[in-house]
């Protein structure tokens, strides 16, 4: 899946899904105390300002441009690199706190990637994926609109891990780490125009779909989830339980 050129359309939509997990992960790294923190796969910067104001010291590394446009428009003191998973251009042990939120989930090799956040980390190393669909609106309007859904990527193999709390520990531990792994479960409130920005932005799986659907296929996919939104909707928003695998590995520094 390709996040190229969806910057706008991600931080006005998904990122509020994404952040969360914003407040799982605080509990877990402790007082900031003017502390070093990265955040790898920072996305429009929504979570790396919140650290920030916390009172991290943080930078934030995203290799996808038109996110880096984004997050430094909206968060113009943030110190913003293009780092990108699995080569990180830090020293070893160079943050004392390293997070990787839902990002572990998109790389192409996710025990090197994991080995390359436990490398740069001094002290705790955090990152979190999916255990559980975040897209099941959208299977349902695809069903619903008669489109042929695409065919999701995978992983060779010897690269791939299953995508549950005990795969990704299972994966994390060869990858170094000495992982404790809880699931999280939340609910996001999303708009329909919210929901709507991000699919014609192209994010996610359901934004790559509706890139490949001609006219008259989209026309179908906007009924659809207009029907859908229609069922599911409370009031002004439609509510949507996630659910995430949320690990954190305190070795060489425990919270305080």
């Amino acid at each position: 899946m390709s996040w190229a050129g969806t910057g706008d359309a991600y931080a006005a939509s998904y990122a509020q899904l994404c952040a969360g997990t914003g407040e799982v992960l605080r509990a877990h790294l402790g007082v900031p105390g003017g502390r070093s923190l990265l955040d790898v796969g920072a996305g429009d910067g929504t979570l790396a300002a919140a650290w920030s104001d916390a009172g991290w010291r943080v930078t934030a590394a995203e290799p996808e441009a038109s996110m880096r446009r984004v997050a430094e428009l909206q968060h113009p003191t943030l110190t913003i690199t293009a780092d990108a998973l699995p080569a990180l251009s830090f020293d070893d042990g160079a943050f004392d706190v390293v997070v990787a939120n839902f990002v572990l989930n998109h790389v192409s090799d996710p025990s090197a990637a994991a080995s390359e956040l436990r490398r740069v980390a001094a002290g705790t190393v955090a990152a979190s994926i999916w255990s559980a669909s975040p897209a099941s609106l959208w299977g349902e309007v695809t069903t619903r609109a008669g489109v042929m859904p695409l065919a999701g990527a995978r992983l060779p193999a010897d690269k791939d891990f299953e995508r549950t709390a005990s795969g990704f520990e299972r994966m994390l531990r060869g990858a170094g780490w000495e992982p404790v792994v809880t699931e999280y479960t939340w609910t996001w409130r999303p708009t329909p125009e919210m929901l709507w920005r991000s699919v014609v932005g192209g994010v996610a799986g359901a934004g790559a779909l509706y890139a490949t659907l001609s006219d008259a296929d989209r026309r179908r996919f906007r009924q659809a989830f207009d029907a859908v939104i229609d069922e599911r909707r409370d009031g002004e928003v439609i509510p949507h339980v996630q659910t995430a695998a949320v690990a954190v590995d305190h070795r060489g520094g425990r919270a305080r």
